[in-house]
This record gives structure tokens, C-alpha cells and sequence, in this order.
């Protein structure tokens, strides 16, 4: 695998260019994800957040650009090397995606299905303990999507993220919808799994209460690339881009803040 810095790189990005309908999104993006952090993905409405993570993980196709994960180039994987890959992370789509005529049960086990051979009751007792991890009850196991909540929702679908123990867990908006208390606890019980786990964690997001709770690292997208990767405080210390400026200086951004690091911020 990719090494850059001393730090394994689990995606590197090179490149890429995209369009739709004659729009051009990127030109040239680039971006590394290394082992073990937790990266969040922010830009203005229309840079194209969730696409550069569907064109990532091998949904949507780019124009240009190559694409290296765990230190292989995608366009030279044979099918069952893409397979094999591809069961070495975890998505959660907005709102879960979960198949609505499925039982949550049901859900966590079609990655189980589509990567393993397993007897069932051997499934049933993998994805119970998934719904364990994520803090659902096991009642809940029984429900379809339409029975849940817009937060259990999203615990099932990370429930099924985690189903093949993944190296890679991708997150798209995952606190939106979600009440403050609720997306406070989904936030939390990121962190948990990601320490837990040892995870890698690839998230789009526009919450600052997220970013500012538990991600290690921000990549902002901007004029068709990313212009600026760091951490959350060092944006907001040296936000050298007016976007950036904007969001990680405003009064939400202050208010997002930590109270110690806020007290500094402000003198």
C-alpha cells in the first residue's frame, strides 16, 4: 500500500475530472485518505461531495483521473480483485438506503449474501451482533425501514455498512434529518467505532457539530478540487480561502466550537 509521510494511504485520488450535462465539477482533483482517520468532506452546494465519494467507491465513472485503493490502481482490477476490494469497505448512503420490502435483520445480511457463504443462523447471529454494535435492540431486528425512526434508520444502515468488517466506512450526510440529541450520539457513536474498530472513516458532510467533534481532518472542495486539507482548527486559524473563511468563521462555526477552543479563538 501507498505510504506518504509515514502515514499508509488507503485511497489516492489523482486528477479526476467529471461532468454532467456539460457542467464540469472537477478539473483535476486530488486527494489522500490515510489509514485510521476519520475525513470529512465539505464544500459549497453543487461541488459534487457525494459523487466524488460514488466515483470513489466505483458507482459513478470520472472522465479522467486514476484512482488507487489499498495501493491498487482500479483500472487494472479484474473483476473478482474489484469483488474482493470492494468487500473491504462499508457505505452509508443519506437517510440509510435501506431496501424497504427487507427486515432490518434482512438488510445487514445482503452484503453477506453478495461477499460470503454462510449458513444462515451463522448470518443471523453476525447481524444481530451488528445491530448490537450500533446500538439498536433486538427488536428491532423484525422491522421494516418504514417501521424506524430517521435515526434508528441510519443505525440499521450502518448496522449493514459493518457487515463484512470493513477497512473503509463511507459516510454521506450521515447526521441530516436528524434531531440535535440524535445527531450528538450518531456523532459519538462514530468515534466509539472508529477507535473500537480501528476504522477508517471517509465523510461527506456540511454539520459542523460533526467536524468539529469528531473528525481528525477536512478536505474542503471548492473551484472544481480540493484547495485545502487540514484539521479542523488549523482552517479556522488559517482559513486562507474565502469559502473556507465563510464557513469555519462564521458565527455557526464559533458556536460548533468546543468552549475551550472557542475561549482561545476568542482571545
Amino acid at each position: 500500500m501507498t505510504v506518504d509521510s509515514g502515514r499508509e494511504v488507503l485511497i489516492r485520488v489523482r486528477g479526476l475530472a467529471k461532468s454532467f450535462s456539460g457542467y464540469q465539477i472537477w478539473d483535476g482533483l486530488s486527494l489522500d485518505v490515510y489509514r485510521g482517520e476519520i475525513l470529512a468532506i465539505v464544500g459549497g452546494s453543487g461541488q459534487g461531495k457525494s459523487v466524488l465519494l460514488r466515483v470513489i467507491t466505483g458507482l459513478v465513472k470520472p472522465e479522467a483521473g486514476e484512482i488507487e485503493l489499498f495501493g491498487r490502481n482500479v483500472k487494472t482490477l479484474s473483476a473478482k480483485d474489484r469483488l474482493d476490494i470492494e468487500s473491504r469497505w462499508g457505505i452509508l448512503f443519506q437517510d440509510g438506503a435501506l431496501f424497504s420490502s427487507l427486515t432490518v435483520l434482512q438488510n445487514i445480511q445482503v452484503p453477506m449474501r453478495e461477499h460470503l457463504d454462510l449458513p444462515q443462523a451463522m448470518m443471523d447471529d453476525l447481524a444481530f451482533l451488528k445491530l448490537t454494535m450500533v446500538g439498536l435492540p433486538p427488536e428491532a431486528a423484525h422491522k421494516f425501514p418504514s417501521e424506524l425512526s430517521g435515526g434508528m434508520r441510519k443505525r440499521a444502515g450502518l448496522a449493514r455498512a459493518l457487515a463484512l468488517d470493513p477497512e473503509i466506512v463511507f459516510l454521506d450526510e450521515p447526521t441530516a434529518g436528524l434531531d440535535p440529541i440524535g445527531a450528538s450520539d450518531f456523532d459519538h457513536l462514530i468515534r466509539k467505532l472508529q477507535q473500537t474498530l480501528g476504522l477508517t472513516v471517509y465523510m461527506v458532510t456540511h454539520d459542523l457539530d460533526t467536524i468539529f467533534t469528531v473528525c481528525d481532518r477536512v478536505a474542503v472542495l471548492a473551484e472544481k478540487r480540493i484547495v485545502r486539507t487540514g484539521s479542523p482548527s488549523e482552517l479556522q486559524r488559517h482559513p486562507n480561502h474565502p469559502w473556507i473563511k465563510e464557513y469555519f468563521c462564521g458565527e455557526r462555526a464559533r458556536a460548533a466550537m468546543p468552549a475551550t477552543r472557542a475561549q482561545a479563538a476568542n482571545g
